[in-house]
């Protein structure tokens, strides 16, 4: 840190006593919502944790600091529907790289401040950990369902919708036929999700079934949604990859942050797969096109 200014340190105090202050503020409100009291207790001991933290950071700043409410309802909502695994770990990783920040700042305090902010730390590195261990989510342990049914929904649906796009100037029949085939393949991938639930130990095959069957439609009705919406088949198409690119990198995220994986690979595969599934439908539909006619028989 050679070379910084006394106000380049006051800057990086403001910043970490916001961020302490901001913690302290989200660990208590979803304290406020946790329903389960052992999961409660542990959420009001860091956000009081939290908040000795940016005591410390304000009598180093000299003066108080604010932190802005918006966020801390933005996390309430997330953790109540994306669930606590992701929404706590998600938080982590912002403290993570504040520990770094941290220890780089320590050369630069007096030898009396040290321990403390070394104490901060400490309780920093442990709140990951007790975080991972206590807040187990159904949602995680149903994710691979809903993975199955997302994924396979995204590149068969963008398989059919591309190879209509070698065959029809028609979005309404493209739309038509992707929801055909997808309502059918989804009570057959649900019903392949019972099955293998079934087997298992843990998951609930009537859960696991359902869950595979509704993440399949939903997918398969956002997928269809732009050829009832746009008369250009060409963009009907492209907005329909753009709505399967999106919930790919939704999943791929979610996935990247509650299993800890790196996000960048897992999306490029599933871009990749959906992209090629896409490219080689359509060369199928123009095949189809050329050698049998059949444009002249659906536009």
């Amino acid at each position: 840190m050679s070379g910084e200014t006394p106000r380049d340190l006051e800057k990086l105090f403001e910043e970490f006593c916001i961020n302490e202050l901001m913690d302290h503020m989200i660990y208590k409100a979803l304290a406020r919502i946790e329903p389960d009291p052992k999961r409660k207790k542990l959420l009001e001991r860091l956000a009081e944790q939290e908040y000795q933290h940016y005591l410390f950071w304000r009598s180093l700043l000299g003066r108080d600091c604010k932190a802005p409410r918006p966020r801390v309802s933005l996390v309430a909502v997330a953790y109540r529907l994306l669930g606590p695994a992701f929404t706590l770990r998600l938080l982590e990783r912002g403290e993570g790289s504040a520990v770094e920040r941290y220890r780089s700042v320590a050369e630069r305090l007096p030898d009396e401040l040290r321990p403390k902010l070394e104490a901060i730390v400490r309780d920093e590195e442990e709140h990951e950990r007790l975080l991972l261990q206590e807040f187990e989510d159904v949602r995680v342990k149903y994710l691979g369902y809903v993975a199955l049914g997302l994924a396979d929904a995204i590149i068969e649906i963008t398989g059919v919708h591309a190879g209509f796009l070698g065959v029809t100037a028609s979005t309404i029949m493209a739309g038509i036929a992707g929801l055909v085939v997808g309502f059918s393949a989804a009570i057959s991938m649900a019903s392949a999700a019972y099955l293998q639930a079934k087997h298992g130990e843990e998951e609930s095959p009537t859960v696991s079934a359902a869950i595979t069957g509704l993440s399949y439609i939903l997918s398969v009705i956002l997928l269809a949604l732009p050829y009832f919406l746009i008369h250009d088949m060409l963009i009907g198409f492209l907005a329909s990859v753009a709505i399967g690119l999106a919930l790919t990198g939704s999943l791929a995220y979610y996935s990247a942050v509650v299993q800890e994986k790196p996000f960048t690979r897992e999306f490029a595969e599933n871009a990749g797969l959906l992209l090629g599934t896409a490219i080689a439908s359509y060369i199928f539909g123009q095949a189809l096109r050329e050698v049998f006619g059949v444009s002249a028989l659906i536009e």
